[in-house]
């Protein structure tokens, strides 16, 4: 055989089922259809954020946190309702997954030499239920180096374990087929793509130069998702989430395609929970893009006000930084919005300075190069907004700035078709906002969270404005933000057992066959249910990469 093991796919969780294998002595093939720019996969331009519970960071920050109170956010924002079929290993998944992230995860990436920011981030606040969606507390965790520095250590063994004659790998080789003999995964079929010095993250041609078979005892599938496939999202689309937009922004590389998913399907594994997906409603256009339609998530504080296309303000819990689930349902569900594929933010210039942040490896060139100084310089004594977001700003197509709110309405239908906003509505809405700010006392939801969110240290050194009025001049200019709905993650998936081997259309194994990551939907066949609580999908790369490369070193002992 060419390997003990073929592990489909270089990104995080392939990486991490290889170091599991070649830890323990197992000779590895690792394929995939990208070249060698592109280890890591989508992980490596993350924001490198994971969910941990009860850590030492939450404790210094005063944050009591634990299992139990993880373990029941988890389940009610999964609302696991299919588990005598589809969930039936998602919420085993579910379970071992909070206890690890309450355990062994701290340890076991301190040993790959990963740490984290001091400060916790509170991402997903939820639906403004005790037993609904949402983070109790703070938990996203943000790693040194970002996702490039969680990739990196496994980046490292595998280029070691190369050296050692342990792992080969084959770039450029795409995967067609899965061969299963007498009911066994032996191996791989597929299509040899010509070379492409391309920079990572640029689509690469798929001119066929040739073809190629790989044999081996174990096949592990870890080659991601559907984000950058509009058309499956659109064929998968939820009707709970109404209609797909027509436009979307692309928040993964063209890469991450969902083609082994049917291949997989093809060699005998159970596809479940296909409509559960996880896309963004703060998307941007990026001004330098990497790849076709690439988009940006704004990671924002609880400030800025969100209006729909129509120019009304959203309702609790579509907040920014709340529910992202039940935003995306409210804007794709309301009947006269169905036609519109954007909303708004509002805010003020010293809202941008102290909350907005984007999401990505290259957004955050302090915390990718781990330079402290940098970061305390650009995020927590310094002024203005941080250097990415000001180039957001001046040069971004969905930002506009004005020093009335007339002005701005005029630039912000300047951005649209035909105009759809009415500046005298919009103010009477903001004015109502601005005046639950003349008390200690609110009716407003969001100025609840705002001054609830203050009580955090962490949000109020580095990530919260200090309540203002919107329409303070003082605090401008106003600046309108259009968002766009940003593809990003597959939330179901190949099912599989704890052991990571994917399961049939009868529930028993596959024999020699493993999926793990996002084609798994990080374990399972969808760990997450309907929700997730960020900072769990790096995480469940890890997880369950570290599962199947076990389970598959162990088959092949």
């Amino acid at each position: 055989m060419d390997a003990d093991v073929i592990v489909v796919g270089a990104g995080l969780a392939g990486l991490v089922a290889a170091h599991e294998l070649t830890g323990r002595g197992r000779r590895v093939a690792l394929v995939e259809q990208e070249n060698a720019a592109n280890l890591g996969g989508q992980a490596f331009w993350s924001f490198g954020g994971l969910f941990l519970v009860d850590s030492p960071q939450q404790r210094r920050l005063g944050i009591r946190d634990s299992f139990d109170l993880a373990w029941s956010d988890w389940q009610g924002s999964a609302g696991f309702d299919r588990t005598e079929d589809e969930d039936s290993w998602a919420v085993r998944w579910a379970r071992a997954y909070v206890e690890f992230a309450a355990g062994e995860k701290r340890s076991w990436l301190a040993g790959h030499g990963i740490t984290f920011l001091p400060t916790v981030g509170w991402a997903e606040r939820g639906d403004l239920t005790a037993h609904g969606h949402g983070n109790s507390v703070p938990r996203f965790h943000i790693a040194w180096g970002t996702g490039t520095g969680v990739v990196e250590p496994f980046v490292r063994h595998a280029r070691q374990a190369e050296r050692d004659r342990l792992l080969t790998f084959h770039h450029r080789h795409r995967v067609d087929e899965l061969v299963v003999e007498s009911g066994a995964a032996r191996g791989v079929r597929g299509t040899v793509l010509a070379d492409d010095s391309s920079p990572r993250g640029v689509a690469s041609n798929r001119d066929r130069v040739g073809d190629f078979e790989l044999t081996a005892q174990a096949v592990i599938v870890t080659s991601g998702g559907i984000g950058a496939n509009h058309d499956i999202v659109r064929a998968h689309w939820p009707e709970r989430l109404g209609t797909p937009p027509k436009e979307m922004v692309t928040g993964v590389p063209a890469h991450v395609d969902g083609r082994m998913l049917g291949i997989s399907a093809a060699a005998g594994a159970r596809l479940v929970n296909r409509d559960r997906m996880w896309h963004y409603t703060e998307g941007l256009r990026n001004w330098d893009p990497v790849w076709p339609g690439h988009g940006i998530r704004i990671l924002p504080g609880p400030s800025p006000m969100w209006f729909d296309a129509l120019g009304r303000r959203l309702p609790e819990p579509c907040l920014p930084g709340y529910d992202t689930l039940n935003t995306l349902k409210h804007l794709r569900t309301t009947e006269d919005l169905a036609g519109h594929d954007h909303s708004w933010f509002v805010l003020t210039q010293k809202i941008i300075e102290k909350e907005f942040a984007l999401s990505g490896s290259e957004q955050n060139p302090d915390i990718t190069a781990k330079d402290r100084g940098a970061f305390l310089r650009e995020r927590i004594l310094g002024k203005g907004a941080p250097g990415p977001v000001d180039a957001f700003l001046r040069k971004g197509a969905d930002f506009v700035t004005a020093p009335t709110l007339e002005g701005l309405v005029e630039k912000m239908n300047g951005l649209t078709d035909r105009p759809l906003l009415d500046a005298a509505h919009l103010r009477r809405q903001i004015a109502a906002r601005d005046l639950q700010l003349a008390h200690a006392y609110s009716k407003d939801a969001q100025v609840q969270g705002i001054r609830n969110a203050r009580r955090y240290i962490g949000d109020r050194l580095g990530r919260v404005a200090t309540p203002h009025r919107i329409l303070d001049p003082s605090a401008g200019p106003l600046i309108g933000v259009k968002l766009h709905i940003l593809t990003r993650k597959t939330l179901g998936g190949i099912q599989t057992d704890l052991g990571s081997r994917a399961l049939g259309a009868d529930g028993t194994p596959v024999e020699g066959l493993y999926a793990a990551g996002e084609v798994a939907g990080f374990g399972g066949g969808g760990v997450h249910g309907y929700n997730a609580l960020e900072g769990t999908f790096l995480g469940g790369c890890l997880f369950s990469g570290r599962a199947a490369g076990r389970a598959a070193a162990q088959q092949t002992a």
